[in-house]
């Protein structure tokens, strides 16, 4: 299955126009990892990495970290990070929706998605969801953030189409929703905390 924004994140990595990539953790994975929702440590996923920021932050931390983008800079650039603070991180270019075409044992305790979700094809959505029920085991924290749905043109032609509560409750059946948390964006989005059943 080709995703369909592949081309456009490609190109936007190319020409370095990436605003996603902060280059900070953001707040909400923080404080699973070390604030006042701290998560023993285990083993965690990050789906949809870019450059690895916040794998590293995650290994950093004591995890033991895998990233994957399917995006080949972002992918070389993340490790280019991970051997500049001597840490094994593993980064592998991979396509989100086919995780069991990738060398990643099922069984991660924390799975981390900044906006990979959102911008995928709905067609996609559901290989995604199945894949991330498959390698989560049972217990498991996902902490996904997700825009929330636009209408109109400039949404068609700018923006992931966006997701409701309801379409990620539905969507993760296997997941208990535990907090769909509002963003502090302007695009509706939500940050959702779920654990596996």
């Amino acid at each position: 299955m080709r995703l369909i924004p592949s081309v456009s994140f490609r190109l936007m990595y190319r020409l370095g126009l990436t605003p996603w990539d902060s280059g900070i953790p953001p707040p909400e994975l923080i404080e699973v990892i070390e604030g006042a929702r701290h998560l023993p440590t285990g083993r965690a996923l990050d789906l949809g990495c870019g450059t690895g920021t916040t794998t590293i932050y995650m290994a950093t931390n004591g995890w033991q970290a895998i990233g994957v983008d399917f995006v080949p800079a972002a992918i070389r650039a993340a490790r280019a990070k991970a051997v500049a603070t001597r840490l094994a991180v593993a980064f592998l270019v991979g396509d989100v929706t086919r995780l069991r075409e990738l060398p990643i044992e099922p069984g991660f305790d924390l799975l981390f998605d900044q906006g990979c979700f959102h911008s995928l094809p709905e067609t996609a959505q559901p290989a995604y969801a199945g894949e991330v029920t498959r390698v989560a085991r049972s217990g498991a924290t996902y902490l996904l953030y997700a825009f929330g749905r636009r209408s109109g043109e400039r949404r068609r032609r700018f923006f992931p189409k966006g997701v409701t509560p309801d379409e990620v409750r539905a969507r993760f059946s296997e997941f208990e929703l535990v907090e769909a948390r509002p963003g502090t964006d302007p695009f509706g989005s939500h940050w959702y905390t779920m654990r596996r059943r």
